[in-house]
């Protein structure tokens, strides 16, 4: 099996994660978004849609995070702790009820203000504001949900065990916190859940999947390719 990502993703970062932590070998294909890589004629042979994460799997190429999730998790499934995606009907349910809510909140919301805090590096000019205000108040809106609707009073999300939606929703939620900002601060819950969610991964994996997001100040220092970035910030922030 072969994984195209770049590890500065979330999705990417969730596909890569679970193909580690539940042992599925893969050969690692770089694909750096900031230098434009997604877009040579190598990679269009794999994905028209210019995009990953991608696998391929023999002659099987897939796209999509939360597609290329299930598809693994599925064809191990014989191999694998039932837990990451239950047999049982309403649990799996569960998990993919958090799979389909994540796209459009807790990862969308992240994901703006991540950008936003990218915005003065890339175009040497301020976010106004209020439209960061406005953008912690949605992620913020976003985490209580998580708490309220889905982590309830369980230790995960469906229950006693960590599954597939725990890894996706830490993934999303280091977004922002690469940026600096302590969305942790005040949430004695979600706090916890954070601290089980590592320790079922591993805190050496969970580590190595962040090192590249969390050293994001470092690496825009550097970055050579930051003013190919900035028509795609003014189509976002125009």
């Amino acid at each position: 099996m072969e994984l195209y990502l770049d590890l500065h993703s979330q999705p990417c970062r969730s596909v890569f994660l679970l193909a580690k932590v539940i042992g599925i070998p893969f050969e690692f294909k770089l694909v750096e978004l900031s230098a434009g890589q997604q877009y040579s004629e190598e990679f269009g042979k794999i994905n028209v849609m210019r995009k990953v994460p991608v696998m391929k799997d023999g002659s099987f190429i897939l796209t999509e995070s939360v597609a290329i999730l299930k598809y693994m998790l599925q064809k191990h499934s014989s191999s694998l702790a039932d837990h990451w995606y239950p047999a049982d009907l309403q649990q799996r349910a569960r998990v993919n009820e958090y799979l389909s809510w994540q796209h459009m909140n807790l990862r969308a919301h992240g994901s703006t203000v991540f950008l936003m805090a990218l915005f003065p590096v890339i175009m040497g000019s301020e976010v106004p504001k209020e439209k960061m205000d406005a953008a912690v108040q949605d992620l913020n809106q976003s985490l209580q949900m998580l708490e309220d609707m889905f982590l309830q009073n369980k230790p995960f999300i469906v229950g006693d065990k960590i599954s597939v939606a725990d890894l996706v929703a830490i993934v999303e939620i280091i977004q922002p916190v690469a940026t600096g900002l302590d969305v942790f601060e005040g949430r004695q819950k979600l706090t916890a859940w954070r601290e089980r969610v590592k320790k079922a991964l591993g805190e050496k994996l969970f580590a190595e999947a962040h090192e590249v997001i969390m050293s994001l100040p470092q690496q825009m220092e550097n970055n050579s390719n930051l003013e190919m970035l900035k028509p795609k910030f003014q189509k976002l922030f125009s």
